[in-house]
């Protein structure tokens, strides 16, 4: 029993530890993707691009040409580890060893592969951009309209990962059924959100395609970022009308879940006035 217990709580350390390194990361990743890019340009500074150099000449630039090789194979690594790690014959042989810190490592993996890619991404500055926004006034309101959408975004794909189960998605759940006897989390869901869950895991293409492409500013090495990670959101998962219609249902039982309160109080406040007017 001891030793049980003793297991327990080092499933349940190494759980919370990866929970605050992929918290952290989060944090990194909003900075890199949006504070980065929208406060060159609130602040007036130009280091962002040179737009008296020709296409021309900055392609054939040595130091450009390096740092979107750099920043190409930053993203490789990123798109293999989060491929590679929920590809099925390693998924399966990664439970055989890790159990219920199956889930656990492949976050800390992929907060890691994001952690190198924003330590060592390369800004392309000797190149010009692809926009730039320096006309007054919308040098001023357009940067001030991308970080309000940029908010938005954010607290729209936080909102959405706490609805999919956010500690089952982070890894913490499983370790957590674990020390119960409970076995994995997703054998307890309906059939129809296991299949979904297997076609999309991360359900916010729309809200993350508006941060990566929304800018004042797009820079050569943000257009491969962008570039890349839109193309590998599309090709990531594969929805039909199935996963639709239960994310419909889903919705609506969510809806209706906030509602019944409401409803309660204006049952109980119409049966109140019944009685006083019986009285």
């Amino acid at each position: 029993m001891a030793s049980v217990t003793v297991r327990g709580w080092a499933l349940c350390t190494a759980s919370l530890l990866n929970f605050a390194f992929v918290f952290i990361s989060g944090a990194d990743l909003i900075r890199f993707l949006s504070f980065r890019a929208i406060y060159h340009n609130i602040t007036g500074e130009t280091a962002l691009c040179q737009d008296s150099i020709p296409w021309s000449v900055a392609l054939q630039d040595s130091s450009v040409l390096r740092s979107l090789v750099v920043d190409l194979g930053l993203l490789a690594l990123f798109v293999t580890q989060h491929s590679l790690l929920a590809w099925s014959p390693i998924k399966q042989a990664l439970q055989s060893v890790l159990g219920a810190l199956n889930r656990t490592v492949y976050c800390f993996t992929t907060a890691l592969a994001l952690q190198i890619l924003m330590r060592y991404w390369q800004p392309v500055t000797d190149a010009p951009c692809l926009w730039s926004v320096r006309n007054a006034p919308w040098s001023i309101w357009f940067p001030l309209l991308c970080f309000s959408l940029h908010f938005l975004c954010w607290t729209i794909i936080c909102s959405i990962l706490l609805i999919f189960d956010y500690p089952e998605l982070m890894g913490v759940k499983q370790v957590y059924y674990e020390c119960l006897g409970l076995g994995d989390p997703l054998s307890h869901k309906s059939p129809c959100a296991q299949r979904f869950l297997s076609h999309f895991r991360h359900p916010v293409c729309l809200e993350l395609g508006v941060v990566l492409w929304l800018l004042p500013a797009l820079s050569l090495d943000r257009l491969l970022l962008a570039g890349t990670l839109s193309t590998y959101l599309a090709l990531a998962h594969s929805l039909d009308k199935q996963d639709l219609a239960y994310l419909c249902v889903h919705f609506k039982s969510k809806m209706q879940l906030l509602a019944e309160p409401h409803r309660d109080s204006v049952d109980s406040s119409d049966c109140d006035h019944s009685n006083h007017k019986e009285k």
